[in-house]
């Protein structure tokens, strides 16, 4: 608990752009919460995470900087909730050591993303792919987060935080917070334009499957006239017509409409008609996001004091944790 609420954390990678997929199903809840007095939020630009794959140094600042500010312009409030730079709060990689010498090899090697991101990336299997549940752990344990937001591919992660944490306590009392998963309403699963069957990705090399929070208004529009459906031309909610079965649920997130309602008012029109209703659909909600980035892009000065006060923030409660940590091991006092 953190001055009477429950404290929240999550974050995503500075590695892509945020898709039409990471806002419905995860950033649009998260601005939901900011209205909801009963959580402190803390979301995070995990820009360390990013470094198990080689990246292009100016390009990943440039990329995080963009997040951060994507953050704010679909409707983080910087004020309520602690949006900031996980570099910039050194905590992160301090007990990430630490409760590397609480983990063990064999629960590491049972997670499955080390596996997948291996045989992705087999010519850079590093010890950081490894170790990376355990860092995520530090991310979430540092600010005695209470609940954490967790998707399936997320799910093993939170289990091996918890398993990390009750084991520290195990040895020194109740140092740590156990999270628990946040259920809270569930995202629109968006699925790629172009392979229905596969969720909508960052890394899509097919660029007409993927929207993008930053297309403009054309990109969008063109992507969904070209999405794949199939060639009985009715628009039915059913698992056997994938492509018009996602359109459906992008429709209805973004009009917060049933798949049903949907169905009833295309009754009797066409894909051409409904592809298209579904493109302006997703740009009227893009729209006020685009012109969020704009003003914010034209104002560096603001940008940086969020960046300054908000690090500050998240220094001052990690900070909090981490002494306490490192008290408990026997790490020696600071002379203050």
């Amino acid at each position: 608990m953190l001055d009477g609420k429950k404290v929240l954390f999550s974050g995503m990678q500075a590695t892509g752009n945020i898709t039409l997929g990471n806002y419905m199903g995860a950033l649009k809840n998260w601005v939901a919460l900011t209205n909801d007095e009963t959580y402190q939020c803390f979301y995070c630009v995990v820009d360390l995470h990013s470094l198990t794959i080689r990246q292009d140094p100016a390009e990943l600042r440039k990329r995080s900087r963009t997040l951060l500010m994507q953050y704010i312009a679909a409707g983080l409030d910087p004020v309520k909730n602690c949006i900031y730079y996980q570099s910039h709060v050194s905590g992160h990689a301090e007990l990430s050591w630490i409760l590397n010498c609480f983990t063990y090899m064999g629960e590491l090697n049972r997670m499955t993303q080390f596996k997948d991101k291996s045989a992705k990336h087999a010519d850079n299997i590093n010890a950081g792919l490894f170790t990376y549940p355990v860092l995520m752990a530090a991310d979430i344990l540092l600010f005695q987060t209470d609940v954490v937001p967790v998707g399936i591919d997320q799910k093993q992660h939170l289990e091996i935080t918890r398993d990390i944490a009750e084991r520290f306590n195990g040895i020194y009392g109740d140092v740590l917070t156990i999270p628990e998963p946040y259920i809270g309403k569930v995202g629109a699963k968006i699925m790629s334009l172009q392979e229905p069957d596969k969720k909508m990705s960052k890394s899509d090399e097919n660029v007409n499957a993927t929207i993008y929070l930053m297309d403009d208004a054309d990109t969008v529009i063109r992507k969904f006239k070209r999405a794949v459906t199939d060639s009985d031309n009715e628009i039915r909610y059913s698992d056997e017509k994938p492509g018009i079965k996602n359109l459906i649920d992008i429709y209805a997130a973004v009009n917060d409409k049933t798949p049903a309602e949907v169905e009833r008012e295309f009754d009797g029109k066409g894909y051409g008609d409904f592809k298209l209703a579904v493109g302006e659909a997703v740009n009227s909600v893009l729209r006020p996001i685009h012109s969020k980035m704009e003003e914010l892009t034209k104002d560096k000065a603001y940008v940086d004091g969020i960046i300054k006060d908000n690090g500050d923030k998240a220094n001052y409660f990690a900070t909090k944790t981490l002494r306490k940590v490192q008290k408990k091991v026997g790490l020696p006092e600071r002379i203050r």
